[in-house]
């Protein structure tokens, strides 16, 4: 059963909560929220990031990033990388968290390249990237939620 979804990224300013909240408008009843590797603590998402999810109907300003911890990933039920390097890191500094890690490309094999300080563009090609992600783990978690 998927209580709880943490979404990894590297400063959680803007792939993770894009997906955060992308995936918690498609899966309601399940907590989703997100940290990163070396979050920008304290930080809003970035404006591009903010601009980009607003125009598919998100409102992203609420969040701020938070520093991945042990409390976070032992309370997770799945764990969704937005890199191959990030889900091994996780597994890394959080040995128990084997088996329910992935990265949020797993099932298309791709990663969701990194857009900070980079052009709008990088923002959208990324935010499809998660939104493919999403579309594609959604009916899995919805079955095992």
């Amino acid at each position: 059963m998927i209580n709880t979804i943490l979404v990894v990224c590297v400063g959680n300013i803007c792939r993770s909560p894009m997906a955060q909240y992308l995936l918690a408008r498609e899966l309601n009843g399940v907590t989703v929220i997100s940290a990163g590797l070396d979050a920008v603590v304290g930080c809003g998402p970035d404006p591009l990031a903010v601009r980009v999810s607003a125009e598919s109907g998100l409102d992203i300003t609420s969040h701020r990033a938070q520093q991945l911890n042990v409390g976070l990933v032992g309370g997770a039920d799945l764990i969704l990388a937005m890199e191959a390097s990030h889900k091994h890191e996780i597994m890394r500094r959080h040995p128990g968290a084997s088996g329910k890690v992935f990265r949020l490309g797993e099932i298309g094999r791709f990663d969701v390249p990194d857009p900070y300080t980079k052009p709008i563009a990088q923002f959208y090609d990324a935010f499809d990237l998660i939104r493919q992600g999403v579309d594609t783990w959604t009916p899995r978690i919805k079955a095992m939620a």
